[in-house]
């Protein structure tokens, strides 16, 4: 009973949707409101450093997702840093969990100005599911002050992009 099943499984096709691509009008218009906002405001592209303050993992795949060939991170002049000071936006995902604090208080005082930080998804919110666990201290704003939330339980990569964009142009 287990071989039939096997041998069908090995050659039938994957069983999963295919990428909706984004449309190319609104990838262009991404662009080109990104390049205006970053190179008047920093004159280069934004670093990004991510930092998972004790997520599910849910938002660190959709922020994979953003270096990927659909949404392709680096033509928007958008890239994910390793030190926080090469970063300009510390992104933060997950509930701040309690051993995660002093990290993240390090990482956004290691950051040059104007250092922004952003929380990625609900958990990063409120806590979310995790809130009331012994070992979560809150949102990321219970530790650093935030200053721009992306929500959705993950929040998709073109949302993302589209919260990046906000608080570029919002602090030009």
């Amino acid at each position: 009973m287990l071989w039939p099943r096997l041998a069908r499984s090995l050659l039938r096709r994957p069983l999963t949707d295919a990428p909706v691509p984004p449309l190319p009008e609104t990838v262009a218009a991404l662009t080109e409101r990104l390049e205006a906002a970053s190179r008047s405001r920093l004159g280069r592209s934004l670093a990004i450093r991510a930092v998972n303050a004790g997520s599910c993992n849910g938002c660190e795949l959709e922020l994979g997702a953003l270096q990927g060939v659909v949404y392709d991170l680096e033509r928007f002049g958008l890239r994910f840093v390793e030190s926080p000071r090469h970063a300009d936006v510390l992104l933060a995902t997950g509930p701040a969990v309690r051993n995660m604090s002093e990290a993240l208080l390090r990482a956004h005082a290691c950051m040059p100005e104007p250092g922004w930080v952003v929380a990625v998804g609900d958990c990063a919110l409120d806590g979310g599911l995790f809130r009331d666990g012994y070992a979560v201290a809150g949102g990321i704003g219970a530790v650093l002050p935030v200053d721009l939330v992306i929500p959705g339980c993950p929040p998709s990569p073109s949302l993302i992009l589209e919260g990046l964009l906000a608080l570029v142009e919002a602090e030009a």
